[in-house]
Formats: C-alpha cells, sequence, structure tokens
C-alpha cells in the first residue's frame, strides 16, 4: 500500500477522492444481502444499523475496499461511492435520471469537455453530475428548473457530490436558473453545443432550442411515454431545421455466473424512458427527404399532431364504393345486410 496517496487535484471538479478516507467524505456500507448504507464521516459519530454499530473512527485513515465488523457481528465492504451509485441512492425531490440512460446521454448526446450544455428540468441533480463531470470545469451546464423545491434538493446533490472549496465556491461550470427554458433561453441569447430535455413536454421548447443550437449541435430529449415520444419526434420534423430525430430505449439485465450456471438474473432495469436526438442543420439548410414511405395509416385521418412537410395532407376516408361518406366509417356500412 503505497504511503500518503495524493488525492485528486481540486481544479479537476471530478467529485472522486483517492487515498485514506477523511473525515467529510460519504462512504457506502454494503452487508452480506446487498443492502446499502450512505454517510458522511464524522470524527466520534457512529453508524447504527439492526446489526449494531460501527464507529466513523475505525473508517477514517484507511484506504477504502475493506471489511468491517460491526458490534453485533454484521460485516460491511467499504467504499467511497460511485457516481452511479450515488445517483440512485441520492436524496429525491424529482425523479432520477438513472445511469444506465445517462451513459447514454453522455454517449450518444457525444457531451464533451468543454462544451456549453443546457439542461433542462434538473429533477434531483442525478443527470447534472453526469453532465459536469463530461464537460469539466472548462465547460458550461446551464440548467433550468421551473420548481423551486425542485432546484434546491439538486443544489444540495450536486454540492455534496463535487465538494467546495476553501472559500465556499461550488463547481465554476454549473449555473441553476429558476424558470421555464422556453422563455428564459431566449432571453439570455446563449448559444449551446448541447441541449437536454427531460421534462413533460419537451416539444414546446423546439423553436427556442433551434434558436440556441450551434450548427451540428445536438437535442436530446428523455420521454417517458409513447405519446410524448411520437410527438417530440413530430415536432423536430415538421420544424425542418433538424436531422431524421433517432429515438431508443435501453434495457438492462444483469447475468448470474457460478461455475457452469450461467444465466440471466431472475431481475433486470426496464423501460424508464425513450431518449430522442437530433442534430442542429446550419441556418437556411435543410435535410434531404426521407426516401422511405410511411407506414400504412401512420398519417391517416386519425392522425391530429405535427406532419412533416413532405408529406401530402390527409385524404378524407372512402367508402368501399367509392362514394361520399353519409355518416362515419363503421361496421355497419361496410355490410349490405346491416339495418
Amino acid at each position: 500500500m503505497t504511503e500518503h496517496e495524493p488525492d485528486v487535484v481540486r481544479e479537476a471538479w471530478s467529485g472522486v477522492h483517492r487515498g485514506p478516507l477523511r473525515a467529510g467524505e460519504w462512504v457506502r456500507l454494503t452487508d452480506s444481502k446487498g443492502r446499502r448504507h450512505n454517510f458522511e464521516l464524522v470524527p466520534g459519530k457512529r453508524f447504527f444499523s439492526n446489526k449494531g454499530h460501527v464507529e466513523h473512527d475505525e473508517l477514517i485513515g484507511r484506504d477504502e475496499g475493506f471489511a468491517v465488523t460491526s458490534s453485533a457481528g454484521g460485516q460491511y465492504l467499504v467504499f467511497r461511492p460511485l457516481l452511479s451509485e450515488y445517483a440512485v441512492s441520492m436524496p429525491r425531490g424529482a425523479a432520477v435520471v438513472y445511469p444506465k440512460d445517462a451513459a447514454q446521454i453522455v454517449a450518444l448526446a457525444d457531451i464533451f469537455p468543454g462544451a456549453d450544455v443546457v439542461e433542462a428540468g434538473v429533477g434531483s441533480g442525478a443527470l447534472t453530475c453526469s453532465l459536469l463531470r463530461a464537460v469539466g470545469p472548462h465547460g458550461r451546464v446551464t440548467s433550468y428548473e421551473r420548481r423551486e423545491e425542485f432546484a434546491d434538493v439538486a443544489r444540495r446533490n450536486v454540492t455534496q457530490f463535487f465538494g467546495t472549496t476553501a472559500d465556499g465556491r461550488t463547481h465554476p461550470a454549473w449555473e441553476l436558473t429558476l424558470g421555464d427554458l422556453a422563455e428564459e433561453l431566449p432571453r439570455s441569447g446563449a448559444r449551446a453545443d448541447r441541449i437536454i430535455l427531460d421534462m413533460l413536454a419537451p416539444w414546446d421548447c423546439v423553436d427556442a432550442v433551434a434558436d440556441a443550437l450551434r450548427p451540428g449541435g445536438i437535442v436530446c430529449a428523455y420521454v417517458a411515454t409513447t405519446t410524448q415520444l411520437s410527438r417530440h419526434v413530430e415536432t423536430l420534423r415538421a420544424h425542418g431545421g433538424f436531422t431524421e430525430p433517432s429515438a431508443w430505449e435501453s434495457l438492462v439485465r444483469d447475468w448470474h455466473v457460478e461455475g457452469l450456471a450461467v444465466r440471466p438474473g431472475h431481475s433486470m432495469i426496464g423501460h424508464t424512458a425513450f431518449l430522442v436526438t437530433a442534430r442542429r442543420m446550419a441556418p437556411g439548410e435543410k435535410p434531404p427527404l426521407r426516401r422511405r414511405r410511411p407506414a400504412p395509416g401512420a398519417y391517416g385521418p386519425d392522425y391530429t399532431g405535427p406532419r412533416p412537410a413532405d408529406l401530402p395532407p390527409p385524404q378524407p376516408e372512402q367508402p368501399l364504393d367509392g362514394g361520399p361518406l353519409d355518416g362515419p366509417l363503421d361496421g355497419r356500412a361496410l355490410r349490405p345486410d346491416s339495418p
């Protein structure tokens, strides 16, 4: 073991520490059944559970990655929490973006060091931590949140993860604005490389997003339902200033591996949200028209959402004999023997 392992430099704002556990740091204790407990190390305090207690002083000064025994004989594994572990255990105001989705957002929305990122819907701050980690201290993450109680929770969670300087300064790349992105972003005049929308109606912000995104920039929406998914994708298409939207979801299943017993686990992280990305065209430029035909009925008379510009107007329904309809087309109109 290396003595006096140097800590990660403060200027990196990574939220990560190395070397012996220090007072004021957060640790994660995991018992033999996988139950996890996160708490701050405070000299002289005790951690209590149904398996007795553990003295904080027994943990401070040791390198992470060891087992400790409680006063009642319970064993715990001691590590600093990873960002993915912190995200799912942080205090919540709104639901968090799960690590599987945050990882896809960072990778497939191409969040890079030094990027200017706008986030709408800060929630509890889980995705904000991933974005700040990706852009680094020389980038910028501007978060918009309409509800003050959510903003307060997010501010505490982000500050807890990244810490503060000796004079109380928080992460230099983060700015949290209380308000609606559709109103506040145009007012600010800010430009962005990436815009992440985690909100109820992201389609309401498409015009503001288009004005703020630099050419080639990416907009990424996180939506929960197929209705939201359809409305947002069609609004991006109808706008005409974005490439063809790409939509997907991710499902994560663990595996049991023990000797010859190799099989899927009994649980999985299924649907959490759909992700939609599209890139901003240069001013005045339009993407090429799609060559594939829409599925039959995709934009039929019952469809009332935004329509891509290259689609012909909807045609009225016709009965089987080709004559005009006197009433709604139902099952009786199709059967000659109907009363």
